[in-house]
């Protein structure tokens, strides 16, 4: 019986360490990357093709490192350009405002974005952020409290048109070795449940991007940029493509 105790002891700190040292591995590989937001300063003006000469709408952009469009050479490659450049093609010329942070969560676009966001006067706003509150493990609770404070501030200080957009799944199998694929899958998913309750009730309009492409990025493959976790150029498009079919 002792041996068998001592068996299952020795399964156990086996397991510990198997789970911390592979936990350690997921951010020691998308450090070692180094990746970089392309570019500081992200106000643009995207001019339109068909001579529009309406007055510009003012689109602003809040989030993490994935609206920041780290991952790509140029910032033009990012998805927020991608969708600015298509609303550009069918109406007014656009003037871009990426307000994201790399490593932003919820708590963050509240103290360091929406500030700016509401003094922009935008038209249009996007917002994606939660990948960092999963990571940093921020509870539901927390998670909600601040989704429904970044929409009350939105709706009660602009006139824009609001799209929350899902969390997508990111972080390829050769990343997130067993189980934290499952995990992240998961919390991912959970999170998801709580922004899609929350726009609902704030009458904003959700779109979804986990759903499209979370098959394609489980795996690796030219939409992964160098860290196997923050999207490619590629990448970016495939977002792109969902979102500018939304707005």
């Amino acid at each position: 019986m002792k041996k068998i105790y001592l068996i299952i002891i020795i399964l156990l700190i086996a397991l510990g360490v198997y789970l911390n040292r592979s936990y350690a591995y997921i951010y020691n590989e998308i450090g070692s990357a180094d990746l970089r937001s392309p570019d500081s300063q992200r106000t643009y003006m995207i001019t339109n093709t068909n001579k529009n000469q309406a007055e510009p709408i003012v689109y602003a952009a809040l989030g993490d490192s994935l609206t920041a469009g780290v991952g790509t050479d140029n910032y033009q490659q990012a998805y927020p350009y991608l969708v600015a450049t298509k609303l550009a093609e069918r109406g007014p010329a656009v003037t871009l405002k990426d307000l994201a942070v790399s490593g932003a969560n919820t708590s963050d676009v509240i103290k360091g974005q929406l500030a700016e966001a509401i003094a922009s006067k935008p038209n249009i706003i996007t917002l994606l952020i939660g990948v960092n509150d999963i990571h940093n493990n921020v509870g539901k609770a927390t998670f909600q409290k601040n989704y429904e404070e970044i929409l009350t501030q939105l709706a009660k200080n602009t006139s824009a048109k609001i799209y929350a957009i899902s969390i997508p799944y990111i972080g390829t199998h050769k990343l997130f070795l067993s189980p934290y694929q499952l995990y992240f899958n998961f919390k991912t998913k959970k999170f998801n449940g709580v922004i899609k309750e929350v726009a609902a009730a704030y009458k904003v309009q959700y779109i979804d991007i986990y759903t499209p492409t979370v098959n394609i990025f489980k795996k690796s493959g030219p939409h992964y940029s160098a860290d196997l976790f923050h999207p490619s150029a590629a990448g970016y498009k495939l977002w792109a493509d969902i979102i500018s079919k939304s707005l």
